[in-house]
């Protein structure tokens, strides 16, 4: 979800700065784009540790999906293409899954701007045992939409994502955003989603 369909990671760089100087730490955008899309309880304790705060990682996240929330409900940031792309799958009675490391809370006011039917399944960070790039988000998300991972594309924007995705057995489309993502055994790559179609991922997946 962040980065992939919505570009959230100004909203969380911008929450982890006013974090910093609310608890008189020290913060870097190297160190914010060390973390993204990872498990957000880990990235609570890299936060922690690298920020020099004494903060429990918990509090920190939830100090960070406050901040993130209440920007996301001010305006979703939508990706360019992904609303449309999102419409095309479910024309095509594509079923999908929302695999994010974002908590509930956070995914509410993101689905709550999509059609109630966008996705069958929704998979967060905090319904999982052990977050990306472990590969237990996508394996999830696959049981629940009754399908082979095998059979599954994935679409991630970055590393840690991928490796998910990846090791789960998914073919991944990755659209980088923020991070620079390494090429690999079944991951192609486009620039962006705008103009992307349930087709067009159909010749992906089977490429």
């Amino acid at each position: 979800m962040d980065g992939t369909l919505v570009d959230t990671e100004p909203c969380w760089i911008a929450a982890e700065f006013a974090l910093a100087e609310r608890y008189g730490g020290a913060w870097s955008r190297e160190h914010a784009l060390q973390i993204v899309g990872s498990d957000l309880l880990d990235s609570g304790r890299y936060i922690r540790e690298h920020m020099g705060i004494d903060v429990t990682p918990e509090r920190i996240v939830d100090e960070l999906l406050d901040s993130v929330i209440e920007q996301v409900e001010r305006a979703v940031p939508w990706r360019e293409g992904a609303r449309e792309l999102l419409a095309s799958l479910v024309d095509a009675g594509v079923p999908c899954a929302l695999v994010t490391m974002s908590y509930a809370r956070l995914v509410e006011p993101i689905l709550a701007a999509l059609p109630p039917e966008t996705f069958t399944a929704v998979v967060t960070g905090d319904v999982v045992d052990r977050g990306k790039p472990h590969p237990e988000p996508y394996l999830t998300a696959a049981r629940s939409l009754d399908v082979l991972t095998a059979d599954c594309l994935a679409i991630e924007d970055s590393n840690t994502g991928t490796t998910s995705a990846v090791a789960a057995g998914c073919r991944v489309l990755v659209a980088p955003l923020h991070v620079p993502v390494s090429s690999g055994p079944g991951r192609v790559f486009t620039p962006s989603l705008a103009g992307l179609s349930a087709a067009s991922l159909l010749s992906v997946a089977t490429s």
